[in-house]
């Protein structure tokens, strides 16, 4: 019979039900966050994930705020910062949910992973949000469904890939963070794909809404825009994942090229959420070749005035 998870609360710093080996891993853990946050967690999840072969398989439940849990194996080197309480993940996108508590919008999880996003978007004091998350691996999902039981099932997990148009595809990878059905594979998991806008085919969610549509699909935002256009057209915006790696900014530069969204970017210099004209500025911002930094794309008038009033705040708090 498998242990109950560890629960560690991020408020107050507690953690309960774990014997003095796996406190003295959450030592570690903790530790080795902050170390290596001096150089972007360069080589945190390859040491976290060591020390977690030396202990018994076993969930932690973090408390992320008093309505919402998030449930991963306990040692994993890509959820095990949360240990650390100083550490905050995706600050630009938690940046742009929190000043959206109030809009009444979906959520489209694409690349849900174990579903971190939807479990807060769907929590009260990010707004109570309807969140669907779209997450294709066999290994991930019943991760990310168990997130959906332990958090009263307010959010729906879909097992399928995003991508260009309905069919099926090939998913494989070594990191449960990085599965892609990206390049021509023979091997891996066979996935169902579905393009955006079959969702709204589907009756999944209605043309007239308002939508923020993370895509964190490894390789397949591209292929993820081309089969959203309709919803590109309503009142949508796109977060997606232009990765450190990739000195020609392609994700960024498709969407200043081919689309007719206006590029926008957290500038961590000001503070601000900029529009882009000039991809330059991402070669200032993209510091580290190893993480994956999010970029909005919008047509939406009232999204980019939203946009606007939530950077009138941050000058009126730098003041």
């Amino acid at each position: 019979m498998a242990q109950a998870p560890i629960q560690f609360d991020r408020a107050s710093g507690v953690l309960a039900g774990a014997n003095a080996w796996e406190r003295l891993a959450a030592i570690a853990l903790t530790l080795g966050s902050k170390v290596a946050s001096n150089f972007s967690h360069r080589g945190y999840n390859m040491c976290a994930n060591l020390l977690r072969t030396t202990l018994p398989e076993r969930g932690i439940q973090v408390k992320l705020n008093p309505d919402a849990v998030f449930e991963f194996p306990y040692g994993d080197g890509y959820w095990s910062k949360l240990l650390n309480r100083t550490y905050s993940y995706e600050d630009e996108l938690e940046l742009l949910f929190r000043d959206s508590a109030d809009v009444d919008y979906t959520l489209l999880d694409c690349g849900a992973n174990y579903g971190y996003w939807s479990v807060l978007v769907s929590s009260k004091p990010f707004g109570s949000h309807k969140a669907i998350a779209i997450e294709p691996s066999g290994q991930n999902f019943p991760k990310l469904a168990n997130n959906a039981k332990i958090n009263g099932n307010r959010f729906e997990a879909m097992k399928c890939a995003i991508g260009a148009a309905r069919g099926s595809a090939r998913l494989s990878g070594t990191k449960h963070e990085a599965f892609s059905i990206a390049g021509d594979q023979s091997d891996g998991e066979e996935v169902p794909v579905i393009a955006l806008d079959n969702l709204l085919d589907d009756g999944k969610i209605t043309r007239g809404g308002k939508y923020l549509i993370k895509l964190d699909v490894e390789g397949v935002e591209i292929e993820a825009m081309k089969g959203g256009v309709r919803l590109m057209q309503g009142d949508s915006v796109l977060l997606c994942e232009e990765h450190g790696n990739d000195p020609e900014h392609t994700v960024s530069r498709y969407i200043l090229d081919q689309t007719p969204l206006k590029l926008i970017v957290y500038d961590p210099r000001s503070h601000r959420l900029e529009t882009v004209t000039d991809l330059s500025i991402l070669d200032r911002i993209k510091v580290s070749t190893h993480v994956g930094y999010n970029v909005f794309g919008t047509a939406s008038a009232f999204w980019l005035a939203r946009i606007d009033a939530l950077n009138a705040k941050a000058a009126r708090r730098v003041q």
